[in-house]
């Protein structure tokens, strides 16, 4: 199809045009699959005129982008994450860390902040450029290295997802015991994410528009059954660690907290793709962080008070094992019928908590290359749902252990590749810059594209800054263990973001010095 290609504008900031083609891809992708798969092309037109999304990776061009409610970015991370499985992250505090409630909430509050601010920043590059975030990897790190961060987040969302659908299935299960298996109740709530994210874009918005209306009026019940049952703020403090040990267990669930939120990072921009190019981007950015920050601050702490909670009844249904489902269940039985009623709602909240998981990895699998990307979008969504539900029935009955082994981890890789992304963008393509901007039409041109070897070192370089920092059960890094106690202290995001931010931008200035891109 003929018509003009998009590169981002030196002097503005913004998408200019140039009079070359564009990508047919790019401009009608329904018409492009119909065509490609043949015979099945009829039954596939319908599918994407009865409401499915037919665009996958390709870059959404500004003659196409649909609306300007930039509010969406607030209220759509809002219902995202005030959700039932925001309430273990503030558990792991005192249930793995044995912080105070104190403590526990000071750490949510900071670690969270920063944690906010650097997803909220990879959100602002959705608008600016049409391109989903593995795709914006591709600027700094290559086609090869966009497809290594493209497998990390397959592996982020789908463990996000699992730990989703067990949560929600134990919840479930625990209404009425012995009534509905926890195995049917997480391969219902598996199901019930995977029909937004088969429709596509537009669903998950309208979906995330309105969630988080009775996710929050649910939360504000807990929080009064719960200062009703007793809050204890002094329940942990015999079995708080001191001196450099409680310092271990701050960094150590410090790394979860950030994690959480920087574990929507590698989404975030997938989002506001259709937003305008001239969208303001400290609109987007303080839009998305106050979506993140308040609902998931509101919520862990939630989580960390009920934790406190003494009463015998309380203690057992939480158990040794950690069950954050069935301790919800108890806060809410004082109500009866009433609670029960709640708990099926607040059980469901992980829907959309699941969504932007099952979402985004069918287009980060997309990502992966071109072989990959020609396979509708909706079939990698269906995939994925099939993965993560069999990975959730398997691990129904370690839910803790994956939770905070996970989101530890998680928080690894996410810093560097904040780090590598923000730098490229304010170091290299800012006005000025040594690129001065984004050849945003060569998104998937490898020889356009940069060579990539300065951010898979950086990266590299990223991943040996969390091995010597990190401080896991399995493994404590050299740093790690000379920060910490007896067991460590995890500082392993950290190191990898700082790793990786000094030797970047050395890196890419010599890289674009030899190769020009």
């Amino acid at each position: 199809m003929s018509g003009s290609q998009e590169y981002y504008d030196k002097e503005k900031g913004l998408p200019s045009v140039d009079t070359q083609t564009v990508d047919e891809a790019d401009v009608a992708p329904d018409q492009v699959i119909a065509k490609r798969f043949g015979a099945l092309g009829p039954f596939l037109s319908k599918l994407f005129a009865s409401g499915v999304e037919a665009r996958g990776v390709e870059r959404v061009p500004e003659n196409q982008r649909e609306t300007k409610n930039a509010w969406n970015n607030l209220l759509m991370w809002w219902s995202v994450n005030m959700v039932l499985t925001t309430i273990p992250v503030g558990v792991l505090g005192q249930f793995i860390f044995t912080l105070t409630l104190p403590h526990a909430i000071a750490t949510i509050l900071c670690f969270g902040a920063l944690g906010g601010v650097a997803t909220a920043f990879i959100a602002t590059l959705g608008p600016q450029t049409g391109l989903r975030t593995m795709i914006i990897t591709r600027y700094s790190s290559g086609y090869i290295g966009g497809t290594l961060y493209s497998i990390l987040n397959i592996l982020t969302q789908l463990g996000f997802s699992t730990t989703a659908v067990i949560l929600g299935g134990q919840t479930l299960a625990s209404i009425n015991p012995n009534t509905l298996p926890l195995v049917v109740g997480i391969i219902l709530i598996g199901v019930l994410c995977l029909i937004p994210c088969f429709i596509g874009y537009q669903m998950v918005h309208t979906y995330e528009r309105y969630a988080w209306i009775v996710t929050f009026f649910i939360m504000c019940c807990l929080w009064g059954l719960g200062g009703k049952a007793g809050f204890d703020a002094g329940a942990q403090v015999s079995f708080e660690d001191s001196g450099r040990a409680l310092s271990a267990d701050i960094f150590g669930f410090g790394g979860i907290v950030f994690g959480s939120f920087s574990g929507w990072a590698p989404v975030a921009a997938d989002y506001n793709v259709r937003l305008p190019a001239d969208t303001s981007p400290w609109r987007v950015f303080i839009l998305t962080f106050f979506g993140l920050y308040l609902p998931i601050c509101f919520t862990a702490i939630l989580g960390a008070a009920l934790v406190t909670i003494t009463d015998p009844a309380y203690v057992a249904a939480f158990g040794e094992g950690g069950n954050t489902g069935g301790l919800v269940s108890q806060v809410l039985s004082p109500w009866g019928g009433g609670g029960k009623f709640l708990l099926v709602f607040l059980a469901l909240s992980v829907i959309a908590n699941n969504i932007p998981n099952t979402y985004s990895t069918g287009l980060s699998i997309q990502a992966l290359g071109r072989p990959f990307a020609i396979i509708p979008r909706f079939f990698w969504v269906f995939l994925s749902f099939v993965a993560y539900t069999v990975a959730g029935v398997a691990g129904r009955e370690h839910f803790s252990a994956i939770l905070s082994n996970f989101l530890a981890i998680l928080s690894y890789w996410t810093a560097f590749f904040i780090v590598i992304v923000a730098e490229e963008h304010f170091l290299f393509r800012r006005v000025g810059g040594a690129l001065g901007g984004y050849n945003l039409a060569d998104w998937d041109k490898p020889t356009k594209l940069p060579l990539g070897i300065a951010g898979i070192l950086a990266a590299c370089f990223g991943v040996v800054g969390a091995v010597v920092g990190m401080a896991q059960v399995w493994y404590i890094g050299p740093i790690g263990k000379l920060a910490g106690a007896e067991y460590g202290a995890d500082l392993g995001f950290e190191l990898a973001a700082v790793f990786a931010a000094v030797t970047y931008p050395p890196l890419r200035w010599l890289e674009i010095r030899l190769t020009g891109r």
